[in-house]
């Protein structure tokens, strides 16, 4: 492509360049970040991230990066301070719509009380049918309401606020808390586990949050049906984990399980054989 042909596309002389208002050529959106906190720049549907900063500008790189170009603007993001450099690529417009519907997602989980299905159902009703090919899954859009409001919860110190410490009925809910271990149970359902002599394990890794690496959950039997009592979230999958888990357990009461069934993770079942060694152990995928 000719520099003529450059200057055209952008309708400015290269030769008498200056910097120039982008305001209604590039938009930003001033509540989606990315992991790092970082701004988005969409320009003339290509999406670029930030790459440096300086104490007088922002440079910025497509987002894809098998393409090389660049562009610079000023701190405030309203104004290109150089010539954009040239794509290798047509745009790609259809993804546009898929970073809006993410930002509008993390937008009315931080403002409102939503259940997450409420907030996919009422984000895709003006999803454009043309991007039907860059919509996000819908686990993963629950996945991120979960992050946007883990993140937007806790206080300075790390903890949950009052209103997620209590059930509706106004039970604790919290039995442990620090950075390595929570535990999530009821003194309701702790009675119900301590009457049920046959427990079930299971560890989640996916539902995770981000700081911790999975969340281990322990069910008894309850009317027929397997039903969850007490959740933990565990910062790894070692023996000391689970035994840690266990031992704040069985310090609230004196349980007195006869059998427990876990998948075949090997740090479930050394801390359950340490743990509970008069225990009958029983496996299952």
């Amino acid at each position: 492509m000719y520099s003529d042909d450059v200057a055209s596309i952008f309708h400015f002389s290269i030769s008498t360049f200056t910097p120039y208002n982008i305001s209604k050529r590039c938009l930003k959106w001033k509540n989606f970040f990315l992991k790092k906190g970082k701004p988005l720049l969409l320009h003339e549907s290509h999406i670029y991230t930030v790459e440096r900063t300086t104490t007088t500008k922002l440079i910025f790189r497509f987002q894809n990066r098998d393409c090389k170009a660049r562009c610079h603007t000023n701190l405030s993001m309203n104004v290109f301070l150089s010539l954009l450099t040239i794509h290798c690529h047509a745009p790609h417009p259809d993804r546009v719509p898929a970073l809006q519907l993410k930002n509008e997602i993390k937008t009315r989980t931080v403002m409102t009380d939503e259940s997450p299905s409420s907030i996919i159902n009422s984000a895709l009703r003006t999803y454009p049918l043309s991007a039907a090919g860059e919509l996000p899954r819908s686990d993963g859009l629950s996945l991120t309401i979960r992050r946007q409001r883990t993140t937007e919860t806790v206080d300075v110190n790390g903890r949950l606020p009052e209103k997620l410490r209590k059930m509706y009925r106004d039970e604790d809910f919290i039995l442990h808390e620090d950075k390595k271990l929570i535990i999530f149970t009821t003194k309701t359902n702790l009675s119900i586990l301590k009457q049920n002599k046959h427990w079930f394990v299971d560890g989640m890794f996916k539902v995770c949050p981000d700081d911790y690496y999975q969340l281990f959950t322990l069910h008894a039997m309850m009317t027929n049906a397997i039903i969850p009592l007490v959740y933990g979230l565990l910062i790894g999958k070692s023996n000391g984990d689970y035994n840690q888990f266990f031992e704040k357990l069985f310090e609230q009461d004196n349980f007195q399980p006869e059998s427990i069934m876990t998948d075949f993770e090997s740090g479930t079942i050394k801390s359950v054989k340490g743990t509970l060694p008069n225990v009958l152990h029983k496996g299952t995928f």
